[in-house]
């Protein structure tokens, strides 16, 4: 790689360094490939250190758990993969490719409507969950929960979004209908959408049948027209005295038999798989300017359907460049 490099890579290293430290990670790592001495220059603790950002002393003051580096680059790698800090409610990681800050806000450090009420919402550890517990939605049918987070933290000349980090259980139940509505705001900013924590998926109709045996000093007679009944009848027929058959019932789940449900599934945000096992959505974006104090809101809201809603697991709210 070296031949026909030309006399760049005279320069001293040092000069090299402020260069790439100039440039982003990702440059940083590609340009290790110049040559040995760009090589030298790209892992050294100048680049790094520029790419760590001023504060990174103070997060890691703020780790649960010692962070173990031996070089600013082993350092930023390491802080790619997230952490706990502040008593482990919330998590901090870099984004790999721009250096940015990325922070997830912890079900503890959010606030959910009805959360310390065992009755509608429960805690308890995941196996796959960064933090020490998560909130299950019990039943409820106002379903409210949001946070907030200082701009100064993140940073500055950042287009950030907010994901909701949940799973849903296969039984759960008022999540698909109506939609849920989220808003993301800071300062004038606003931004808000639409969103469907549950898609709903084709009509599905649950059928149970019941059939009642009046034995009047019979010994079965009628039984075969009466199991011909079961399919035809959709009201209680009494059949030679001595059989009733009940007929179809469908049971409503409270999400199907709306006639609005196909445009409520078209016009709103659905789920997005991650690679943890979890899913998102993103609530909304905002554009973190020179890092002035301000805050940021979050919020997630369903209150308008009065339907009970039940089986969602939140993690937190991660609030990460959007790409």
């Amino acid at each position: 790689m070296e031949t026909g490099s030309g006399d760049v890579c005279t320069l001293p290293e040092g000069c090299i360094s402020h260069v790439i430290s100039l440039t982003s990670p990702a440059d940083s790592c590609r340009s290790m490939a110049v040559c040995t001495t760009f090589r030298s220059a790209a892992v050294s603790d100048t680049v790094w250190e520029r790419f760590l950002l001023p504060d990174y002393q103070s997060i890691l003051s703020r780790a649960v758990h010692p962070v173990e580096y031996s070089s600013k680059k082993e350092l930023f790698f390491r802080l790619c993969e997230p952490i706990l800090i502040d008593d482990g409610k919330m998590s901090f990681s870099l984004d790999k490719s721009s250096g940015a800050k990325c922070y997830m806000l912890s079900a503890r450090q959010l606030f959910i409507v009805w959360g310390d009420t065992p009755h509608y919402w429960t805690w308890h550890p995941l196996p796959d969950s960064r933090f020490s517990e998560v909130a299950e939605l019990i039943n409820v049918c106002w379903l409210e929960l949001g946070g907030t987070i200082q701009s100064r933290v993140l940073t500055p000349k950042t287009i950030y979004a907010a994901y909701l980090i949940f799973k849903v259980d296969q039984n759960s139940r008022g999540l698909g209908f109506p939609n849920q509505e989220t808003t993301v705001k800071l300062g004038s900013q606003v931004s808000k959408h639409t969103l469907s924590i549950q898609p709903i998926a084709a009509k599905r109709r649950r059928t149970r049948w019941c059939m009642l045996n009046l034995i009047w000093g019979a010994t079965g007679e009628g039984h075969a027209d009466a199991e011909e009944n079961q399919f035809a009848a959709r009201a209680p027929q009494a059949r030679d005295g001595d059989w009733m058959v009940m007929g179809e019932c469908y049971e409503d789940d409270g999400e199907e038999g709306h006639a609005d449900a196909e445009e409520n599934r078209i016009a709103a945000r659905t789920p997005q798989a991650r690679a943890d096992g979890w899913m998102e959505m993103e609530m909304g974006e905002f554009y973190n300017d020179d890092g002035e104090d301000g805050e940021v809101e979050l919020s997630l809201m369903e209150v308008k359907g009065g339907n009970w809603k039940s089986g969602l697991t939140i993690q937190g709210i991660e609030i990460r460049p959007k790409k």
